[in-house]
């Protein structure tokens, strides 16, 4: 209830500043439902610094480092455009090992820390509504994660997640706002047979406070709807996000800090890096 309170008000604080708005990208999470022109190339790169992350099935606690993040964004048509995102290198630094966690055993690192390649998620966005003067834009978004690493190293489960959802977005004078909601269908790492459903949901909202600057927030996550106890690993989450970008020329740089609310969340973090986007083909 603190970190929720906590939030709460940081996001209430960055909304009662003046503002114009442009559409969303790092450090948001939110999918806006604008897509890449066709033609055009979107690059994200960053590192994120988690403190508090728990991996429930490996056990394993502590502060997550990924450096390297990475999303390419490819506009293949006026309306639709394919999304890769991943990380370079992902390193946790252990500050506690639950040793009775299911897949504790298949662990093979020491104590201190373990890293890995980041897991690898494809997707695509196609906009069905043109966003208006009196109506929002609409676009459906669908999503793959592959598994890059598993339960060897403490900070993956070996399982292909799938996602599916609605964006909706608007732009009312000089405020944009971006609001998700979709169905993610989680792998369970434990039993490979197993699944769980999940709502995926998620509000954004961007304000700018000068030439090239905004303040940017937002909360996203996901909520368990069944009435048993969810497969280790789907439970609910919860992050809310506060930042801001500044463009120059081509190219935006973000900073945004991270507060988890649930106890699963991490308990705090922020994340740091830049967008480009450029001309690099000719769709015909």
């Amino acid at each position: 209830m603190k970190r929720l309170f906590c939030s709460a008000i940081i996001v209430g604080a960055l909304l009662a500043a003046p503002l114009s708005a442009l559409a969303q990208s790092r450090p948001l999470a939110t999918e806006d439902p604008e897509t890449v022109p066709a033609g055009f190339i979107l690059l994200e790169s960053g590192v994120d610094f988690l403190r508090g992350v728990t991996f429930p099935a490996s056990g394993l606690t502590g502060t997550l480092s990924r450096l390297g993040t990475f999303g390419v964004s490819f506009g293949v048509g006026s309306l639709a455009e394919i999304q890769v995102d991943g990380s370079l290198l992902n390193t946790l630094k252990i500050t506690s090992m639950n040793v009775v966690a299911p897949l504790g055993p298949r662990y093979t690192g020491d104590s201190v820390s373990t890293s890995s390649f980041g897991d690898l998620t494809i997707g695509a966005k196609v906009r069905v509504v043109t966003e208006t003067e009196t109506r929002p834009g609409l676009a459906v978004r669908f999503a793959t994660g592959l598994p890059i690493n598993g339960p060897a190293t403490g900070i993956g489960s070996s399982t292909t997640d799938f996602t599916v959802g609605l964006a909706l977005g608007k732009t009312v004078e000089s405020i944009r706002v971006v609001g998700n909601v979709g169905l993610g269908i989680l792998g369970d790492p434990v039993i490979g047979s197993r699944q769980n459903h999940l709502l995926l949901y998620g509000m954004s909202i961007a304000r700018a406070m000068g030439t090239g600057a905004e303040l940017v927030a937002e909360f996203n996550g996901r909520l368990d709807t069944g009435s048993d106890e969810p497969p280790i690993g789907t439970d609910s989450l919860m992050v809310v996000r506060v930042g801001g970008r500044f463009t120059h020329k081509s190219v935006r740089f973000d900073g945004g800090l991270l507060i988890g609310v649930t106890d699963r969340d991490p308990a705090w973090g922020f994340t740091v890096g830049a967008t480009w986007v450029f001309k690099a083909f000719d769709v015909k």
